[in-house]
């Protein structure tokens, strides 16, 4: 089992400096070269802790999820900005200008935050970014109330190790992208997640045990139920987001892998807006 203190969320001791994500988003990798296998991604707008630089490549940890690695310094900027809204779709463009016929300038993705300093008609311009639709948006202090609903917005997005975008994503970037955007934190990885997130279903194989917006968990997976019988996940086999019956992913990854270790239920009207123990690392 992981703790507080695991290597995925312990840089080095040193002093650090905090920067912000002003690309659409930027991978945060193993290791500071371009091809090294991502770990995570960061999106436009959050902070991160500097300790090193090398190569082109600054050594960070994610203020969000103290998720420790190495992003490229070219889509990171000194200047930090207060946060007024975030992105409410898995993905929209932000333009050089409020008219959807001129050239867009970054994908956003959904829970990308951003500073609005002007409007015009139905469009915000969006500091550092561009012009982005106002459907697009949300104040960032109002959330989601269902994780599941915010799960589904990712049908088909492509499947990404590593990913937490509406360009691409995994397991857990889904659970973590639903449940966040309903104002509770999740840690990064699924172990993580089985770990520290909401209180175990002891009986959760019974029939009817299971409800929508519980997480149903494999080792090195994990996925959310929409209803007591269909699960939705980010999964290798239909390289994509899908929904289908709980029974019958349990049948295809036993064939393939193993047998699913249990499921958690994330009670998020009390937890919205806490911080979690295991970020205070505590």
């Amino acid at each position: 089992m992981p703790d507080y203190n695991d290597t995925r969320l312990t840089p080095p001791d040193r002093p650090s400096r905090p920067v912000q994500v002003r690309a659409g988003s930027v991978p945060v990798r193993e290791g500071p070269l371009p091809d090294a296998r991502l770990a995570t991604e960061a999106l436009f707008g959050e902070i991160l802790d500097v300790f090193e630089e090398q190569h082109g490549f600054a050594l960070v940890q994610c203020q969000r999820d103290r998720y420790v690695g190495w992003v490229p310094l070219a889509g990171l900027s000194e200047r930090l900005l207060a946060p007024t809204h975030r992105i409410s779709v898995p993905h929209t463009h932000a333009y050089a200008a409020p008219d959807l016929k001129t050239p867009p300038q970054l994908i956003l993705s959904l829970g990308a935050s951003v500073k609005v300093i002007a409007e015009e008609g139905d469009w915000r311009h969006c500091l550092d970014a561009g012009w982005v639709h106002q459907r697009h948006l949300a104040d960032v202090g109002v959330s989601e109330e269902d994780p599941a609903s915010v799960a589904e917005r990712y049908l088909g997005t492509p499947y990404l190790w590593g990913g937490r975008s509406g360009l691409g994503i995994d397991c857990t970037g889904l659970t973590q992208q639903a449940f966040e955007a309903a104002g509770v934190l999740l840690p990064r990885d699924s172990d993580m997640q089985f770990a520290w997130a909401g209180e175990v279903i002891a009986d959760w194989r019974a029939p009817g045990a299971l409800q929508r917006g519980d997480l149903v968990f494999w080792k090195g997976h994990v996925g959310i139920m929409t209803d007591a019988e269909h699960l939705l996940h980010a999964n290798a086999w239909h390289m994509a987001a899908a929904c289908e019956p709980l029974e019958a992913a349990i049948t295809r990854i036993k064939t393939y892998y193993a047998e699913p270790i249990g499921a958690r239920r994330i009670q998020v009207s009390e937890l919205k807006g806490l911080e979690p123990a295991w970020k205070a690392g505590a």
